[in-house]
């Protein structure tokens, strides 16, 4: 039984969602969440395609991995914060254009780990890829001084 996410909830989901360059980046849309799921869209447009214009897998990885997290974050308290541990994807057809919807389920949580499954459609309602990714729950992410990706470019010259 499906178990609605209360208003505070949603806009805990929202803020966080808000917090999320990469996605806004690439263009994801938050369509809707429940408990233990979450539903993400993304418009397979010309600037996230590969060669014969069908949408690049990094782009569709990204969604389903972006759903997948906030299907998790549903289950979390205040202050919780995952992080992925795996992601394993199954392209299983090309997409040259359209909306693909992103809806992620949680199949198991335990204290630390959850483990997340997610099947991405097409504009026609087709399947055209699935994953299975695990997270770790832990509490507020403290980052170190060198972690910063401007560092590490300084360094790597």
């Amino acid at each position: 039984m499906k178990t609605e996410l209360t208003p505070e909830e949603m806009a805990r989901l929202r803020e966080a969602f808000a917090r999320v360059p990469f996605a806004h980046l690439l263009g994801m849309r938050f369509e809707s969440a429940e408990r233990g799921e979450a539903t993400f869209s993304l418009d397979a447009r010309e600037e996230l395609t590969r060669m014969e214009g069908i949408l690049h897998g990094g782009a569709l990885a990204a969604l389903l991995d972006t759903a997948a997290a906030f299907a998790v974050h549903t289950l979390l308290e205040p202050g919780q914060r995952t992080l992925t541990v795996d992601l394993t994807v199954h392209f299983l057809r090309p997409v040259a254009g359209g909306q693909v919807k992103a809806h992620a389920r949680v199949l198991r949580e335990g204290r630390r780990i959850v483990v997340i499954t997610v099947e991405a459609v097409d504009r026609t309602g087709t399947l055209i890829a699935t994953a299975t990714t695990t997270y770790v729950k832990h509490g507020e992410i403290q980052p170190s001084p060198s972690s910063r990706a401007s560092d590490f470019v300084r360094q790597s010259n």
